[in-house]
């Protein structure tokens, strides 16, 4: 029971006990039971009311308390929202920084890549020079083994050339020529360098493009050519080249000089007498060519007597290895020469030792 219901009947009590003192007369029953009754149903009433209020009130504790739960677990949802976000968020983040390590990766497989085919196109451009340089000695060496009219080859066909020619037009033939003097220039200029292997190969490029018909640029190419071939000792290639360069120009002094003096390095002294010869018809007053022609008769008249002798030597170890098993040798057989019609005799003599 609350205590407003048991204050009312404490009070209730106080009244009827000072009601008693003053009355002497004895209550009246049928009053006091009907404010009993009265105030019972007031009392009762006091008590719905309050249960009411404390329904009322418990009511309101538990929609507060509700209220409170419902914000909690608002408060709660939005804590694991934001916690979720978060995790978004950093997943978003470990994500991007995931997708920038691979493109990282991809540009540093892609340099990779590059990195590797760079080294393998190194590799490939060096094992090419070494096969170059390699073939460029097979070549030497073989030219260098190769006889005159396989030096001169048919690396420029001069009927292939003109007819390759044909169709070109006269503007087109003199770009072709100034392009070549271009390259002669260029060979000109590694031949005073001493690159005598560059010159070759300039003076070769210019010799392709000079058109057929311009035959006396083409003969000085084929010259410097040749004095390029001399410097690296191709001396057979040389001659070749001289000996082209005299065709297209009879009257190519320098050409003839030059192969002269290949022929005389080469032991071909014959010949170089000749050119020599034809130097000074075409130019009396050059002192090289005269003196060549004052030299070359003796030297060579000095080599075919050492011919003879070198050849009568051998026939006479041959003739000794064939009398021998009869006991005879070369000895025994005397050789005169008739002084005037210079014709020989032969004699035999019986004891050679004896005379």
């Amino acid at each position: 029971m609350s205590r407003t219901a048991e204050k009312a009947r404490e009070q209730d009590d106080e009244d009827d006990f000072y009601d008693c003192k003053e009355t002497l007369e004895p209550p009246d029953r049928s009053q006091d039971t009907e404010a009993e009754t009265g105030q019972e149903e007031e009392q009762g009433d006091r008590l719905q009311e309050e249960e009411e209020e404390e329904k009322h009130g418990d009511r309101l504790q538990e929609e507060k308390q509700g209220d409170r739960l419902q914000e909690e677990e608002q408060g709660d949802r939005l804590q694991q929202e934001e916690k979720q976000g978060d995790r978004l968020q950093e997943e978003e983040k470990q994500g991007d920084r995931l997708q920038q390590e691979e493109k990282q990766g991809d540009r540093l497989q892609e340099e990779e890549k590059q990195d590797n085919r760079l080294q393998e196109e190194e590799k490939q451009g060096d094992r090419l020079q070494q096969e170059e340089k390699q073939g460029d000695r097979l070549q030497e060496d073989s030219d260098s083994e190769m006889k005159e009219e396989n030096g001169r080859g048919v690396e420029f066909d001069d009927e292939y050339l003109r007819e390759a020619e044909l169709e070109l037009t006269e503007e087109e033939k003199e770009s072709r020529r100034q392009q070549s003097l271009t390259l002669k220039e260029k060979g000109n200029s590694q031949f005073k360098a001493g690159g005598w292997l560059e010159a070759e190969l300039s003076y070769t490029e210019s010799l392709v493009l000079c058109p057929v018909c311009f035959s006396r640029e083409r003969a000085v190419l084929f010259s410097n050519r040749a004095a390029a071939r001399l410097h690296m000792d191709l001396k057979d290639q040389a001659i070749a080249d001289c000996s082209r360069a005299i065709e297209l120009n009879p009257d190519y002094v320098r050409a003839l000089l030059r192969r002269a003096e290949l022929y005389e390095q080469t032991d071909k002294l014959d010949e170089a007498l000749e050119d020599y010869q034809k130097v000074l018809d075409r130019d009396p007053n050059h002192s090289g060519a005269r003196r060549a022609c004052m030299r070359l008769p003796q030297q060579i008249q000095e080599r075919n007597e050492k011919l003879k002798e070198e050849m009568m030597s051998k026939l006479k170890d041959l003739g000794n290895m064939i009398l021998r098993p009869f006991g005879l040798s070369t000895n025994n057989f005397q050789v005169n020469q008739d002084s005037d019609s210079g014709s020989y005799s032969v004699n035999f003599i019986q004891s050679p030792n004896n005379r």
